[in-house]
């Protein structure tokens, strides 16, 4: 039976408070007050202009595509090393992900990597910041004025982290956020999508509601998409983020706990600490060394830990390896290496000093002499 698992929601009274609000109010759906109070919050936490909520992080993704005319011809950079929707957005508008490996030291979209991908084809930059660790934005961004690129920030791994002092979220044409379940804040499902540019806030609106003619109600002048967050989840998502800046501070200690237990143990490469970079701990993901994949493998290792009651997560499997993909299996080295080594460790904002030593002790235990 798993006694820590990975990841968990962090909510309570504040939520059960909000929601109760929203039930007692009747406005349930995707109409009512705390949608819009949401995205406004939102929006100035990431010092942004608008912000559109969605379902999902998926759904943000691919309303950001379509806002910036991405389609069937065109090729999108994408990391190499990321969730599979980062992909999958890109072919849902029929357009290419190019993939680009991953730079060894912070694990992200490697620049000089991703200028030998761009063609004349090549119209966006989808940077993710991967594992909470932000991307390299200066010379991604300079490649991509030098080209002519739009610039699509992939922050559902990284809420609060910062880049030379700027929060994520900042820096791209586009932004879009995550708020699953297993998110360092959560509305259980749902998503944010976050830009400057007045002409897109129409736009994606539109998009995310079947494209319905705000003027005439069920008249339908393109394709659209039921891409609509309910007021519920706002209501959940407005407590998140009222407490975002605790979470962020527990993940931290949580993350400094481990890191100096395991840091002992030498079986491990830490998670990555950039001098530019101010990380967030979404989930904390070590690498196992080379010498000891040699003698335990990865999922022998995180079978193990299960069967004490500690819930694990592999690191992504390459995006370029997957079978419906057109891409060279052999073009990310670096990603292919951190997808074999690394894993997930429970991370909940919930977890105390004792539960992360007991954890620490299960992998001696498992490690062995």
């Amino acid at each position: 039976m798993i006694r820590y698992p990975v990841a968990e929601p962090d909510v309570g009274a504040e939520e059960e408070k909000n929601v109760v609000d929203c039930i007692r109010s009747n406005w349930i759906s995707s109409l009512g007050s705390y949608i819009a109070s949401f995205e406004s919050g939102f929006a100035s936490r990431v010092e942004r202009k608008h912000a559109v909520s969605t379902s999902s992080g998926t759904a943000a993704l691919h309303l950001a595509l379509l806002g910036l005319d991405i389609g069937p011809g065109d090729e999108v950079l994408v990391p190499a090393l990321s969730f599979v929707a980062c992909a999958n957005t890109v072919l849902y508008v029929g357009a290419k992900p190019v993939f680009v490996d991953a730079d060894p030291k912070h694990w992200n979209m490697d620049p000089q990597q991703a200028a030998r991908k761009v063609t004349a084809k090549t119209k966006a930059m989808l940077v993710v910041h991967l594992y909470g660790h932000p991307a390299p934005m200066e010379p991604l961004l300079a490649l991509a004025k030098e080209h002519g690129l739009r610039v699509i920030e992939d922050c559902a791994e990284a809420h609060g982290a910062r880049y030379r002092g700027k929060v994520v979220g900042g820096f791209g044409d586009v932004s879009v956020f995550s708020f699953y379940g297993n998110k360092i804040m959560t509305t259980g499902e749902g998503g944010m999508l976050l830009f400057d540019e007045d002409a897109l806030l129409a736009k994606t609106r539109l998009l995310r509601d079947h494209h319905m003619d705000p003027q005439r109600r069920y008249y339908h002048k393109a394709l659209g998409y039921n891409y609509r967050m309910t007021n519920l989840q706002a209501a959940i998502g407005m407590a998140q983020l009222e407490k975002l800046s605790r979470l962020l501070t527990k993940k931290s200690t949580i993350a400094s706990w481990y890191a100096k237990q395991l840091h002992k143990l030498e079986a491990f490469d830490l998670p990555p600490a950039e001098e530019w970079a101010k990380p967030v701990c979404w989930l904390y993901s070590p690498l196992l060394k080379e010498n000891v994949v040699k003698r335990i493998s990865r999922e022998k290792f995180c079978d193990k830990l299960n069967k004490l009651g500690i819930d694990t997560r592999p690191f992504f499997v390459p995006l370029n390896q997957l079978p419906y993909m057109d891409a060279d299996r052999n073009a990310a080295p670096v990603a292919e290496d951190l997808s074999k080594r690394g894993l997930n460790l429970p991370s909940s904002s919930k977890l105390l000093e004792a539960d992360v030593n007991y954890i620490v002790d299960s992998i001696k235990k498992v490690l062995g002499p």
